[in-house]
């Protein structure tokens, strides 16, 4: 398996600020820093290839699994009969872990891999490989339940996730550089959670552990992630049918509009003290309103 880090060689510049005495000094030093890894992960359907994503290695295989929930490709544990690592050998001749083959269930129909969706997609952008803008937009297998009306989760809870899934962010502890995503049940307990260089990797580590678990449809769970709330993320979430989604973060007015559409719950700049609640209000209960 690939490092989640690297180690490298930068100057550190540091700078002493000036007083009535004294002007500001510069000082250097060349030391090593750890960085977060990110390497490509080509994505292969029996031996076809269907992407290429930028990642942090590790939980590949729940990546994969995210990943073909996310595109609407498999939408429950049976239908993804197995996952290896295949190919990929770096320059001296050793496995880079790079290239997971996903076999699925005969019945499963499989994406049109001549599609434009079949090129390079960075640690940034989950979508930018796909074809139309019409195409974005997919169908969940498993709705949001109840349609957002009924308090679910405490709005004191939900405040306190940033936090909390904050103190498990260890790569980032060394790095500073990964995004983290973590579900949580309804009353606080966390039941996933990953790191990666792209935050929508994040989220398909995270729903794809609990696919292969599974433990899908995620009714009655919160997903809380460390950056902005995208229309990428939303469409994750509603993939998997979570109806809450809280960043810490601002959303866009697309994520706003498709939570809206799909019955997620969409919390934004969630940060501890304060939230913003941008569609279905009625899940957080213990507000008073």
């Amino acid at each position: 398996m690939g490092r989640l880090s690297r180690r490298v060689r930068a100057l550190k510049i540091r700078f002493t600020a000036p007083d009535a005495e004294s002007p500001m000094q510069v000082r250097t030093v060349t030391r090593e820093e750890q960085l977060a890894a990110e390497e490509p992960l080509e994505i292969r359907l029996g031996h076809q290839p269907f992407s290429v994503t930028m990642r942090t290695p590790g939980d590949d295989f729940d990546l994969v699994a995210g990943f073909l929930l996310s595109e609407g490709v498999i939408w429950e544990p049976g239908q993804l009969i197995s996952e290896r690592f295949c190919a990929g050998e770096d320059e001296n001749g050793m496995q880079t872990f790079n290239v997971v083959e996903a076999q699925l269930r005969p019945d499963v129909a499989l994406p049109d891999t001549a599609a434009a969706r079949n090129v390079y997609t960075t640690s940034s952008c989950g979508i930018c490989g796909t074809a139309s803008i019409d195409a974005v937009r997919k169908a969940s297998r498993h709705p949001v339940a109840d349609g957002g009306t009924a308090p679910m989760v405490d709005a004191a809870l939900l405040a306190s996730l940033p936090d909390e899934l904050r103190t498990g962010q260890k790569l980032f502890e060394k790095t500073g550089g990964v995004h983290a995503a973590g579900l949580y049940s309804a009353d606080g307990h966390l039941l996933y959670l990953r790191e990666d260089v792209g935050r929508h990797n994040a989220v398909d580590k995270v729903l794809g552990a609990a696919l292969r678990d599974g433990r899908l449809p995620l009714h009655n769970t919160v997903l809380q992630v460390s950056g902005r709330a995208s229309f990428e993320l939303v469409q994750k979430a509603a993939m998997a049918g979570v109806p809450v989604l809280a960043a810490v973060s601002a959303p866009s007015s697309l994520a706003v509009e498709l939570a809206a559409e799909s019955g997620v719950t969409l919390v934004g700049f969630s940060r501890g003290t304060s939230m913003n609640v941008y569609s279905h209000p009625g899940r957080i209960g213990g507000t008073g309103a």
